[in-house]
């Protein structure tokens, strides 16, 4: 077990405090040091935002290093509402019913991607970590808190407000709207 942190070459990202709780957990912590920051804004100059670039960049920069170690699975943490919002992002902008797989095979790399975090809500993630006094590092992009992410992720939160329940049903829609990588996966018994 290793954890991966890709330094995207900002100046004020401070990963202090995830290395600190590394060592007391005895977790090997490794810092990729790149230059996707700037890339993603060079290569975005002509789109609302780099987010799309970035995210690819990361993810191969992430997949690289973690092959390069050893590594053949990787869990993000992408947790409940990230799923809901990745869906609303794809009807809204793309025009498809879609959110990301619990799991997906990386063809001819040997890795996959879990999301063990995919039942847990934003909420309960923030109160494990304050619980815990679980360190949080700043994001320093530009573009943090100004995305469409930030706009469908508030507009969801004003849906659930006014239709309570509603981030459960809509999670229980995209396990139950045949996405193809969904249908490989099965709902555990004990989700609610």
């Amino acid at each position: 077990l290793v954890a991966i942190a890709i330094d995207l070459g900002y100046d004020d990202f401070d990963l202090a405090p995830v290395k600190a709780l590394c060592d007391e957990l005895s977790v090997e912590f490794y810092v990729v040091k790149t230059d996707i920051g700037r890339i993603s804004l060079e290569k975005s100059k002509n789109q609302a935002s780099p987010c799309s670039w970035c995210a690819k960049l990361r993810k191969g920069a992430l997949n690289d290093f973690a092959l390069s170690v050893g590594c053949n699975k990787i869990a993000y943490a992408h947790h409940m509402d990230d799923i809901i919002e990745t869906m609303f992002l794809s009807l809204l902008y793309e025009g498809q019913f879609y959110s990301f797989a619990p799991v997906t095979q990386l063809d001819g790399s040997g890795l996959t991607i879990i999301r063990p975090l995919m039942y847990v809500s934003e909420s309960d993630v923030k109160g494990f970590k304050n619980k815990y006094n679980l360190p949080v590092c700043k994001n320093p992009c530009p573009y943090d808190g100004h995305t469409r992410r930030e706009y469908v992720k508030q507009l969801v939160r004003q849906l659930n407000m006014e239709n309570p329940g509603v981030k459960k049903r809509l999670f229980s829609a995209i396990q139950n709207g045949n996405i193809d990588d969904w249908v490989k996966c099965t709902k555990p018994s004990d989700a609610s």
